[in-house]
């Protein structure tokens, strides 16, 4: 009788894949179809839905340079509501001298001085992350305690800052004049605004994604947080990327500053503050580093807020919290948890 050979595969053969994990995929087609026959009007629905939308896309931009950060670089940077208090309060530099061009009916006009301000914040937020990393974060690599004090002093000051340069008023801003108002879909208002806001929060989803996976620069950073002294030896200077990391990480914060500043159509020195609880909520419900997580939480935290608000407004004010409570009782490592060994 022959011994039976072991069998081996080609060396072509792909490797199995992962499974997916879909389940925190379908909670946000679960949940907007299940508040259908709750609101009652299919109109107040479609106005609730994409208004919801439109607010988690602003809430991911603002959480997705946190997120970001504390995937690959694991730093809990408690003053990165700083960054969004800066880049909105920069880009008033813009914005309130060019007034006039904003109240002209011309989108395309508004378009542009809008986007040289997004611009401006967005390149003083990553100076400003960049310094901020090199002086406060790198002696602290390593210790969350230290990063959660040092950083928290980080923001107070910043803070005081702005209120030395800006002043300690809440200054109004405005929208531009082709963004006011709403799109009308039979009986359903959309805002204009809120629209924007949902375009321009795909498209940070979507370079986000594509860079971290389909990039060499992406590949590189993600081997860097594995394995840092391998990906060294071969010649790649992981320091200098994720100090880019940090900086890119900064300026999506502006540019979500600027988008919720106009959301509210007003700025205080303390919106940074206000922010960061939010934000942190979101990263905790969508699992620490992980981007999908944090795109999903903030959609699913805007739009039970939205439903809740229009429900039982006194439920929409702890409509976070028990968010994530459930969320975490489900699964306590977050929607999309990143492992680190």
């Amino acid at each position: 009788m022959s011994a039976s050979l072991p069998l081996v595969q080609p060396a072509d053969t792909p490797l199995p894949s992962a499974p997916r994990d879909i389940a925190p995929l379908l909670l946000i087609p679960v949940l907007a179809l299940a508040m259908l026959p709750l609101v009652g009007s299919f109109p107040t629905w479609v106005t609730l839905t994409v208004a919801g939308l439109a607010m988690g896309m602003m809430i991911f931009i603002m959480a997705s340079g946190l997120t970001l950060v504390f995937g690959l670089m694991d730093v809990l940077n408690f003053g990165h509501g700083a960054f969004v208090s800066v880049g909105a309060f920069t880009a008033t530099l813009v914005l309130l001298p060019m007034r006039g061009w904003l109240e002209a009916d011309s989108l395309l006009l508004n378009l542009g001085v809008l986007g040289l301000a997004v611009t401006l914040a967005m390149v003083v937020t990553a100076l400003l992350g960049w310094a901020f990393e090199r002086i406060i974060i790198m002696p602290v690599y390593g210790q969350h305690l230290k990063q959660i004090l040092i950083t928290m002093g980080g923001m107070i000051v910043a803070e005081q800052l702005i209120n030395v340069i800006w002043g300690a008023e809440t200054i109004p801003l405005p929208l531009p004049a082709s963004l006011r108002g709403a799109i009308f879909m039979g009986d359903a208002a959309i805002e204009k605004y809120r629209l924007l806001a949902v375009v321009v929060g795909l498209v940070v989803f979507a370079v986000l994604f594509l860079v971290l996976n389909r990039t060499k620069i992406g590949l590189l950073i993600r081997a860097g947080v594995e394995n840092r002294d391998m990906v060294e030896s071969l010649g790649y200077r992981i320091r200098r990327l994720f100090v880019a990391v940090f900086a890119a990480g900064s300026a999506l914060a502006g540019l979500g500053g600027v988008m919720w500043g106009l959301y509210k159509e007003t700025l205080s020195a303390a919106m940074g503050g206000e922010t960061i609880v939010m934000i942190f909520i979101v990263i905790i419900i969508g699992g620490l580093g992980s981007v999908g997580g944090c795109f999903i939480g903030s959609l699913l935290m805007a739009l039970v807020a939205n439903y809740a608000g229009f429900l039982t407004p006194k439920f929409a004010l702890v409509s976070n919290i028990a968010l994530m409570i459930a969320v975490l009782m489900w699964r306590p490592a977050g929607l999309y948890s990143t492992s680190r060994s």
